[in-house]
């Protein structure tokens, strides 16, 4: 009896740096339960890293960025035969397709996300540059090269799938059906920074990696931010809006200890130490097998490089194939091949003539 194929899933990350926790709760996690459920193309998105990040040192970094990405996918759990990771750049395909549906969304469609203008303020850029605001068309690409069924966001970029669902239905409307229309699967949940002004970010030195060491979580977590009116223990203090607190309800599975110290906080009965050191227990039970599995693949030499190779071969080749059927159903297909004919039998008659004179 066949077997109904099983959709697939689009999702990845610009190699900029190694992940953290804010990752693993925005969206790291749910591609642990994805990865049985859907047919998983993780991409590895370097060229959409050229949006804010586009020197030379930047460029140079991308390979070992790369590697420390997947490592930290293999260490959550992610079993790297039940998923595709590729780097984006070394399949050309996406840049051609890119511009074939360039021609179906106007700049004033795209000049309506509020997302490009946050990116170009948060890269301190005064104009809009050419590839940050084609940065949809490119996401839209990326998507309907291996024509994803699901493709899981933030909040923020739900916008951005939909207008890859305007340029698929463009497109089948206007050349024949080729594409699914993806939907977007909008990811609950992110995470405050140590610092609890900002979302968790490497670049702000708010982050806790996957990859940290003990001392290296102790050292963020003890230095926390917290209530900032509560200057001692005996103090009533505020559980809500405190990072502390957020970190535990997420990380300590312990819920009625964690119940018990939110009482305590609220009617000053318990100091900022203690509910820290119970925080970094949590943590280190929570990393250690992240840290078990991360050295077990490590000591793997080429591992990581393998399945970036491999990968990479194989959404080439379903690359090539998603563009053979788009320029099939525009037209593009058969205008090259009357070339070829003509051409072909010219230089066949040719041929012939050569052999009659001579």
């Amino acid at each position: 009896m066949s077997t109904q194929p099983r959709k697939r899933i689009l999702t990845g990350d610009r190699p900029t740096g190694k992940l953290h926790l804010g990752h693993f709760v925005g969206s790291l996690r749910h591609r642990l339960r994805f990865q049985d459920e859907y047919e998983c193309f993780f991409i590895i998105a370097d060229l959409h890293m050229l949006t804010t990040k586009p020197s030379k040192e930047d460029i140079y970094a991308i390979g070992e960025n790369a590697r420390q990405i997947v490592l930290d996918h293999l260490a959550i759990g992610i079993d790297p035969a039940k998923v595709t990771f590729y780097l984006q750049s070394a399949v050309h395909e996406i840049y051609e397709l890119q511009l074939l549906l360039s021609g179906l969304v106007t700049v004033e469609r795209l000049q309506q996300l509020p997302t490009i203008k946050d990116m170009a303020s948060a890269a301190n850029l005064d104009q809009v540059p050419y590839n940050l605001l084609g940065y949809p068309v490119l996401q839209a690409a990326d998507i309907l090269m291996p024509r994803a069924h699901l493709v899981p966001v933030g909040k923020d970029n739900e916008s951005h799938v939909e207008i890859t669902r305007q340029i698929a239905r463009r497109f089948n409307n206007l050349y024949g059906e080729v594409f699914p229309e993806p939907d977007a699967y909008v990811e609950g949940g992110t995470l405050v920074g140590t610092d609890g002004q900002a979302k968790m970010s490497k670049s702000l030195g708010n982050a806790i990696l996957l990859s940290d060491d003990s001392r290296t979580v102790k050292k963020q977590v003890m230095s926390m931010y917290t209530d900032p009116n509560r200057i001692s223990a005996d103090i009533p203090g505020n559980v809500e809006g405190n990072p502390v607190f957020a970190y535990h309800d997420f990380f300590n599975p312990n819920k009625a200890g964690i119940d018990d110290l939110k009482e305590r906080y609220r009617a000053g009965r318990v100091g900022d130490v203690e509910v820290k050191e119970k925080l970094l227990v949590a943590l280190e039970n929570f990393l250690d097998p992240i840290r078990e599995r991360r050295a077990h693949f490590e000591a793997q030499t080429g591992l990581v490089d393998e399945l970036l190779y491999e990968g990479t071969l194989r959404a080439r080749k379903e690359a090539e194939a998603t563009l053979s059927e788009v320029k099939k159903a525009m037209g593009f297909t058969g205008v090259w091949n009357r070339i070829r004919r003509a051409v072909e039998k010219r230089q066949k008659k040719g041929r012939q003539g050569d052999k009659e004179t001579g």
